[in-house]
């Protein structure tokens, strides 16, 4: 059966998550529902990350196989097509090598959360960022931000539920970039990338910058925190508003040469 792999982008906030469910709304269930339109027998898809409810992603890659061979423009333009009015779409489709896998193939795993500070409501941004009404020292969160790069033990910074075999993973970036807003506010990237990631590590990654920012933590109390290997020694978990898979990496990209929709 021919595979392709599709990049694709969806607002988290009506779906449980990536991951099918049986009674309720996934990115998996819509994807599969609008294969399904176009033959009948597809097989489950998989992806190279399972996104929490919530949890947002401009660069998610999947993988389908088809019972016939399809053009890759025209498949991606037939999935969007049957996938409205769901906030979920293809930006690119491309043929892979039966062998190649979007989540066992992947090299990388890049993240993106967005804070903004401002005490009045978000209209237009609403359940797509986190927002935080007193401002945040950026510089101090990058000072703490940098305690985590590189190989560690990572306990204190994963869901006590994270089905992960070891706690410890290499953290290759975590940067943090801090711009201004008209409205007086200013919004908070956190830029994170790793070859694979724990239950909620970004999450409790950011949880803890901002404590930071706020004034509330030392930036060498996050050092202490990653050391003790305890859940308990972490900052809180942030929401998955502020959360975007943004890219994962293979060794060749398969999307190189592909024109996106």
């Amino acid at each position: 059966m021919p595979r392709y792999a599709l990049r694709v982008e969806y607002d988290g906030q009506p779906f449980s998550g990536w991951q099918r469910q049986a009674d309720h709304p996934s990115v998996q269930g819509a994807i599969e529902a609008a294969l399904a339109r176009l033959e009948p027998d597809v097989p489950s898809i998989a992806a190279a990350g399972r996104t929490d409810a919530g949890v947002h992603a401009t660069g998610q890659v999947a993988q389908c196989d088809m019972a016939r061979d399809w053009d890759p423009f025209r498949l991606s333009e037939a999935l969007n097509y049957h996938l409205k009015p769901a906030p979920v779409a293809i930006t690119a489709c491309a043929p892979v090598p039966e062998d190649w896998h979007a989540r066992f193939s992947a090299t990388g795993r890049q993240y993106l959360f967005r804070i903004i500070t401002r005490r009045a409501p978000l209209v237009h941004e609403a359940g797509k960022v986190w927002q935080v009404k007193q401002p945040l020292d950026a510089a101090a969160m990058q000072e703490a931000a940098r305690h985590l790069i590189g190989r560690h033990d990572f306990t204190s910074f994963r869901a006590t539920q994270c089905q992960a075999a070891s706690p410890v993973k290499t953290l290759d970036r975590l940067d943090v970039e801090a711009l201004p807003r008209e409205d007086g506010g200013q919004e908070i990237r956190l830029h994170v990338a790793a070859r694979s990631f724990l239950h909620n590590q970004v999450r409790s990654f950011a949880g803890t910058l901002e404590r930071v920012g706020a004034g509330a933590w030392q930036p060498e109390r996050v050092a202490e925190a990653l050391a003790a290997r305890d859940r308990a020694a972490c900052g809180p978990v942030a929401p998955p508003e502020g959360l975007y898979l943004t890219r994962v990496t293979y060794p060749e990209d398969p999307f190189a040469t592909q024109p996106g929709p």
